[in-house]
């Protein structure tokens, strides 16, 4: 069995490799907007390494990280994108990627007219932990032996506390390019954590990755080459979505899945697949009298919060629930009845669970609600209305 040190080693040695030689076997072709690529360096081209585009899913002023950033394409896509007032930083463990990606990050500034993008050093299942400050600091307290080994362990804890690569709550998305399958198995339950961790509040990761249509055999996941290569250390499709879901992402949904393959490997299909997941629906839930309806296609469906919702009927919700229905992914699907009065947030009691879930209009409207109003002449579009 390979071991988690040695995986991570296998797959720094051969993107240190890629970084100084183009590789053909390092993930799949993707197309990306040729547009952004004119002020690339043909060198960052060359030297990409990915199997799709998280890129496309962004918008203007947000602050991006991108995991496993590589020679920086995708982040110097990114920078295009949010432009002045936005802000790209990638991450990544090879040096010799880091080279190339801070090297060409300066002709971009100069193409651009403008500096928004940095490169910094780190392992992505870490993202609090700052490799090149713990390097100064190391090269002045050497590890000779077990006291000073133990002393860096302490030291390193120390950074990740004081000094964060990434800040908790400080990033609008999260994108990543086919680096999710490349950590071990036993850290990826630490890597969805940390992904969470550093978004803001209604934040969201775009991911583009391999997965399999089944698990990796033992055999496959001890083959350096296929390691290394995006294949063996791929989650299953299911997989994939539930590391979101456990880590407490919402509104999760597959953005695009490549209907070939990739690659087949004894019987295995790995194939690229994008996904979105949000962050924010942890938190209090306040009583307001609001309802939502939702209008379809399907019969009934379940969300994250286990509120399970038939089509056309009013159902009862938190404040918390109500906004984050009006937001992406799932505004599109619902109408939304506010109170006639307002209950402010002060007044609002707690939402009742113990309730039935449906909603008596009366209850948005007011028990001593007793109104007739003249029809309304736009219901018609202008026609008859018998």
């Amino acid at each position: 069995m390979i071991e988690a040190t040695r995986k991570e080693t296998i797959v720094r040695q051969r993107y240190a490799a890629g970084a100084k030689e183009r590789s053909e076997k390092l993930c799949c072709p993707v197309d990306y907007d040729a547009e952004y690529l004119k002020v690339i360096p043909q060198e960052v081209i060359e030297r990409d390494y990915g199997c799709g585009d998280p890129s496309r899913y962004l918008h203007e002023g947000e602050t991006v990280l991108d995991l496993g950033s590589g020679t920086g394409k995708i982040c110097f896509i990114a920078a295009q994108i949010v432009g002045p007032n936005g802000k790209v930083i990638g991450i990544d463990m090879t040096d010799e990627m880091l080279e190339v990606a801070r090297r060409n990050a300066l002709i971009i500034a100069e193409r651009l007219g403008y500096a928004n993008i940095e490169f910094r050093k780190g392992r992505i299942q870490d993202l609090a932990l700052d490799l090149e400050l713990l390097d100064r600091q190391l090269k002045e307290s050497p590890i000779t032996n077990a006291p000073s080994f133990l002393a860096a362990d302490e030291l390193a804890e120390e950074l990740r506390v004081k000094h964060p690569l990434i800040a908790s709550d400080s990033i609008d998305v999260v994108v990543s390019n086919c680096v999710l399958n490349l950590v071990e198995p036993k850290s990826k339950r630490q890597l969805f954590d940390e992904i969470f961790r550093v978004l803001k509040k209604g934040g969201r990761a775009v991911i583009c990755d391999i997965v399999s249509d089944e698990p990796a055999s033992e055999e496959m996941q001890n083959d350096p080459e296929l390691w290394s290569g995006c294949i063996s250390g791929a989650l299953t499709e299911e997989g994939f979505l539930q590391a979101f879901e456990h880590a407490g992402f919402y509104g999760i949904q597959i953005l695009k899945r490549d209907a070939q393959p990739w690659r087949t490997v004894q019987g295995i299909e790995f194939r690229s697949v994008t996904i979105e997941a949000f962050k924010g629906k942890q938190g209090e839930c306040f009583e307001r009298n609001q309802a939502v309806i939702y209008r379809g296609p399907f019969k009934e469906v379940l969300d994250d919060d286990n509120h399970r919702v038939e089509r056309g009927k009013r159902y009862a919700v938190c404040d918390k629930t109500y906004n984050l229905y009006k937001k992406a992914p799932y505004r599109e699907f619902f109408e939304f009845v506010d109170p006639i009065v307002d209950v402010s947030l002060a007044e609002a009691n707690p939402f009742d669970y113990s309730r039935t879930s449906l909603r008596h209009p009366k209850e948005t409207k007011g028990e001593d609600y007793d109104v007739t109003i003249k029809a309304n002449n736009k219901c018609c579009d202008g026609g008859r209305c018998s």
